[in-house]
Order: structure tokens, then sequence, then C-alpha cells
């Protein structure tokens, strides 16, 4: 069996066992990001275990290679969990084949403040940025999008009407609204019309068609070729769709998002451990300081728990748990 990576698109009839399970997930509609992950840690515990086929393994070598992520390589948390949840999805719905009572060393949970800026200091990154990547930055922190929901945002998704910003199929699959920053109005429309002028360009020239989710090209065909449909960031230039072999224009890499933060960062000489993340995270905090009950931070954010947004009120401006220090009394 081989289990190194595979070229695209799928063959019409997959044969290897990961072309079918890439075949699978497709099938299902899944996001191209969860495929890679998934295809990720199947190929990883493969390798572990010398390449034997999954199908000859089960809870002792499962166990086996979640332990090794905890105990031989020290993984975080999340990393522990997007491999266990990668390899119950191929055992359970790929193979069908139900694994239960898995008990293997678990990674150590840390929970850790989030790092955040101050207003100051988001407006000077912000300030350091050029257009279209100021614009979704803004958005991030005037918003609280993360960096994926933000450059995934369609031209439709942008009600100026109602105010309001949709979030669609965010992390866990759920669509929300969140709010449409007044002070940005302006360069979202300027932004909606070099997206037109783009789409147009591509139209001449044979292309316009942008990809649309869970198959609605199929649906709706007209609507692939629609303004309505094109991505509010489009990236600089098109691109081969790795799974459909089709031309199109993408939104911006997020890879190039995050350099230019980074970069921004090291000009404004702001020395946090921060990312486009940082901004969402802001984005909270600002609003709990502004005395913002944190049930909306919570559905603005789209957190499926209140204790997620609870962190925020760790990070509210009152360092060491709001004591004041002895020095500050002089």
């Amino acid at each position: 069996m081989m289990v190194d990576d595979i070229p695209f698109p799928l063959p019409t009839q997959p044969v290897r066992l990961v072309d079918r399970f890439r075949f699978f997930m497709r099938s299902l509609n899944m996001s191209y990001r969860t495929e890679q992950a998934y295809v990720h840690w199947l190929l990883r515990y493969i390798r572990f275990h010398d390449r034997r086929h999954p199908d000859s393994m089960g809870v002792v070598e499962l166990e086996a290679f979640l332990s090794h992520l905890a105990v031989d390589l020290n993984s975080a948390i999340n990393t522990q969990r997007t491999a266990l949840n990668a390899l119950m999805f191929f055992y359970n719905k790929f193979l069908n084949k139900n694994i239960e009572g898995l008990a293997p060393v678990r990674a150590t949970k840390h929970r850790r403040v989030p790092v955040v800026f101050s207003h100051d200091e988001a407006v000077r990154i912000i300030q350091r940025l050029e257009q279209p990547y100021k614009l979704a930055v803004q958005l991030m922190y005037g918003a609280g999008l993360r960096l994926n929901e933000c450059l995934a945002l369609r031209v439709k998704d942008v009600d100026f009407s109602g105010n309001q910003l949709i979030v669609r199929a965010g992390k866990g699959g759920k669509d929300r609204r969140t709010v449409l920053p007044q002070a940005l109005i302006g360069d979202l429309r300027q932004q909606i019309i070099i997206v037109q002028k783009l789409h147009e360009l591509d139209t001449v020239e044979g292309f316009g068609e942008v990809y649309m989710p869970n198959r609605l090209s199929e649906k709706y065909p007209e609507q692939a070729r629609s303004l309505t449909w094109q991505f509010l960031f489009p990236s600089a230039n098109r691109s081969v769709d790795p799974r459909s072999d089709v031309i199109r224009r993408h939104h911006l890499y997020d890879g190039t998002l995050q350099r230019k933060v980074k970069d921004a960062l090291r000009e404004a000489k702001i020395f946090k451990h921060a990312s486009c993340h940082t901004f969402r995270h802001s984005f909270a905090t600002q609003l709990l300081v502004a005395g913002y009950d944190i049930r909306t931070v919570q559905e603005l954010l789209g957190h499926s728990d209140v204790k997620t947004t609870e962190i925020y009120t760790h990070v509210l401006n009152k360092g060491g748990l709001g004591v004041r220090s002895p020095l500050d009394a002089f």
C-alpha cells in the first residue's frame, strides 16, 4: 500500500486507501483544510506503525500513537485532540469499524491567558499595513473575526442595510452575525468596487467562476459567476483548484496576511507574542472593558460555551488580579 500524498484531482475510481479516504470526505462536502489535516494524521499513524494497514490495527495501536504524541513529542492538547478526531473519523465513519475504550496518555492541558493589544497598539499596527491587508485586519479587530473567517467573506456577507457581517460556516460549521464597524463602510464599498472590476476582467478573459461550498455551484450554476458570491478579499492571481483542477480566483492566502501582520508588529515596536488572532482577542477584551454583557460578547465571537469567553475577563487591564502594587501607593 502506498501512503505518500497524492496528486490532484482524484481518479474517478480511487483504488489506494488514501485516495478512497479523500474521495469519501469529498462526498460529505468536508472542507479542504479538514481533508488535508485528516490525511496528514492518517499518514503519520501509518508510518508510526511501520506502514501497516490501518484495518489490521485497532485500540492498542491507536493508544500507542496518541500516547507517543503526548509523551515523546510533548504535543499540545489541541494537537493530540485533532489527531484523535481524525483517526476516529477514519475508523468509525470511513472503515465503519467501531473503536471504543481508548485510554491514551493525555497531553497536558495548559490554560493560558490570551495576549491582547491595547487600542493604541492595534491602531499602530493597522496604520503600518497597506490595502487590502489593512481592511482585513480592521475587520478582525472591529468585528472579532478569525483569520479564515475574514478571508472567506463574500460580497453578499456584508449587510450594509442591517449593519452586520454574516460569518458563514465558522468554527463548528456554525453561521453567526457580528457587528459591521461603521468606520469601515466607505472602505468596504470601495473594496467591493475593486472586486467588481477584477471580476469583470476575469469574465472577459473566460474565467469569473468562484468556488462555492456544498456543491451549490451544481444547484445554482449561474451564481458561481455572479458578483454576489465573489470573495471580498480576492487573490491577486488566479490559481488551480487542487480538488477540481478548475482555474479560479480564490481569496488572499492566509500566510501572506500573517506575514504582513508580523512585519507591522516589528515596525510598530510592539514586542508581544502576537498574531492575526490577537486582534480577535483584543475585540473581545475591548467590548468587556466598554461594559458589554459577556453573553453578548459570546454570541458575537461564536463561542458555544460562555466559559471560553470568560477567559477575557482576566485581561481587562487589571494585571495581578486587579491588585494595586505597593510601589504605586507612593
